[in-house]
């Protein structure tokens, strides 16, 4: 869409006209950029600005801004004088405008998002209050500092109320204040804790409520079956000891590797005691009822509705807090010992995180509240990326704005064409890293299941 006259005109899905022309000099064929001057005034090449394109492989878009220097390197258009109509040719507060654009388009779609998520389906959460016997832990989120029976307070100082959002922000957090054994206890966080979290993949999973064991499922040719154990059996107590959750279950077991064991059982409303031995991992091959779990689970689910005037600061309260669990997450991404650029991911994992599910018939659906939060999430993550002040994203413009303006002295251009060239490389560099974790995760999931 241009200007052209004084008349507004439009064009779309047309291809690029061409910008040089081929012309013979002295027997010689050379190509030369067209002379726009000889142009009707009709043509859109003599009323050049700002260029824009839509690619379908791979979908996205581009605006190349006429009289900038970005990650297309063009600097042949540099060598002439500048247009009133550059970039270039305008003062440096408005190029910084320009250059905040994008940021700040990201940031307020996030926050319309996460508006009108809070307004028309509220939010669904489970209350780390309502744990009434705290938290069952895994031997990852033992190393972390947890115990089993915790009951989490607070996460770098800031009460943690969901159970959802603490999973991952004490993942970045310096310390945790805990309810153990009738008294608050803070401690740090152990960083090794956190690398075998993410290593095992269970970043969600290190910590959740506590349920009784009643078996569901058994494992051919292990000790449970051979012991006599029930789908249905309640155990109760290891060794003399009561059991009350399966977590003390398993602790046990794990405690009593490769040797034998007394299981108190409730069974038929009848309580009985058998006898088995653990194998040398401390399982004896049996799962627990996981419906009952997410049954306990559901007593602490919580929905807090938001009215229309509540849900706009209410949008933006979660903008921010996204923005900051994005901002922490380099502490462990950019960490030797958690090491956690290994998990980060392209394309590929964005797709594999999406809830689609396929019903019988054949037909797919999509979870549109995931799907939404997804979105708004992405749209907080391109913002802070972009802002990033690393040449060749709109950081680095602006950062090169910002010092014209502070010593109202334009960056020298071949200064901003170096920085521009280091930034791509970077970009480049940082792309392989993710496009090359994707495709090692599917490789790899791959072979594992042809195993």
């Amino acid at each position: 869409m241009k200007k052209i006259n004084g008349k507004w005109q439009y064009k779309f899905f047309s291809k690029n006209q061409p910008t040089e022309e081929e012309v013979e000099i002295n027997g010689k064929k050379i190509t030369q950029p067209i002379d726009v001057s000889k142009l009707p005034d009709s043509d859109w090449r003599k009323h050049e600005g700002v260029k824009y394109g839509l690619g379908w492989l791979p979908m996205g878009g581009y605006v190349k801004i006429a009289g900038m220097v970005d990650e297309s390197m063009d600097t042949a258009q540099l060598s002439k004088p500048a247009e009133p109509w550059e970039f270039r040719a305008k003062p440096a507060w408005q190029r910084l405008i320009i250059m905040l654009g994008g940021v700040t388009v990201n940031f307020f779609l996030a926050w319309l998002i996460y508006s009108c998520l809070s307004y028309f389906t509220g939010e669904t959460y489970h209350d780390n209050s309502k744990f009434e016997n705290g938290i069952a832990v895994s031997d990852a989120g033992k190393k972390m500092g947890l115990e089993t029976g915790d009951k989490i307070l607070k996460i770098d100082g800031k009460p943690a109320e969901r159970m959802e959002t603490s999973t991952v922000n004490m993942l970045f957090a310096d310390n945790v204040t805990v309810l153990r054994g009738g008294k608050e206890v803070t401690f740090p966080i152990n960083e090794d804790g956190v690398a075998e979290v993410l290593h095992a993949n269970e970043a969600k999973l290190y910590f959740m409520n506590r349920f009784p064991a009643v078996v569901d499922t058994l494992t051919p040719n292990m000790p449970a079956i051979k012991a006599g154990l029930q789908k249905g059996d309640k155990i109760v107590g290891v060794n003399g000891q009561k059991t009350e959750f399966y977590d003390q279950v398993t602790d046990a077991l794990k405690a009593n590797k490769g040797g034998e064991i007394s299981l108190d059982i409730i069974r038929n409303d009848q309580s009985i005691t058998i006898k088995a031995k653990a194998n040398q991992e401390g399982k004896l091959g049996f799962g627990p009822n996981f419906q009952l779990a997410q049954s306990y689970l559901n007593k602490s689910e919580t929905t807090k509705n938001y009215s229309f005037l509540q849900a706009i600061p209410r949008g933006f309260t979660r903008t921010i807090d996204v923005l900051a669990m994005q901002i922490k997450q380099f502490k462990i991404i950019f960490n030797t010992k958690t090491q956690g650029y290994k998990k980060v991911g392209g394309p590929i994992a964005i797709v594999n995180n999406m809830h689609v599910e396929k019903s019988k018939d054949g037909n797919f659906s999509i979870d549109w509240e995931f799907f939404w939060g997804f979105t708004a999430m992405f749209s907080v993550w391109l913002a802070f990326l972009n802002l990033i002040p690393i040449p060749g994203l709109d950081g680095g413009h602006v950062l090169f704005t910002l010092w014209e303006i502070i010593t109202r002295k334009p960056v020298p251009q071949k200064i901003l064409e170096n920085a521009q060239m280091v930034g791509v490389i970077f970009l480049l560099g940082l792309m392989a890293l993710i496009f090359g974790n994707d495709i090692v995760k599917v490789v790899a999931q791959f072979f594992s299941q042809k195993n």
